[in-house]
């Protein structure tokens, strides 16, 4: 205890830094940062006003059963061969506006020949 006494004794001119933040400045920026949190909340429940009434609400309409995939590597072969089908073929999209698919390579086709109208050029 002596040597603690004599270490404070031996800089009596050692104090606190005045210029350090107060304790009221602290409290105050607290208080303010507590009141916009407040503000927010209210702002938030007035503008949502519903939202803290957490009521379970009844299905309108009635959850389909899920479809089960009993042979999952024939279904993904069947998809596969429609879809390879559907790119080699020519069909009707929408056929009342005129909509219809061609051939994936015709299509390439095409586009290689003639481009895509409307489509920005090129910078060269």
């Amino acid at each position: 205890m002596a040597d603690v006494a004599q270490e404070t004794l031996r800089n009596p001119e050692t104090q606190r830094e005045k210029s350090d933040v107060t304790i009221r400045t602290v409290v105050l920026v607290l208080g303010i940062v507590a009141a916009m949190i407040a503000a927010v909340i209210l702002v938030l429940l007035a503008i949502y006003p519903g939202t803290t009434r957490d009521q379970p609400k009844a299905l309108k309409t009635e959850m389909p059963t899920p479809r089960l995939q009993h042979d999952p590597t024939a279904e993904l072969g069947a998809y596969l061969a429609q879809a390879r089908r559907r790119l080699a073929t020519y069909g009707w999209v929408d056929r009342d506006k005129g909509v219809a698919h061609i051939p994936i390579d015709e299509a390439m086709r095409r586009v290689a020949e003639h481009g895509i109208p409307d489509w920005p050029a090129g910078r060269k």
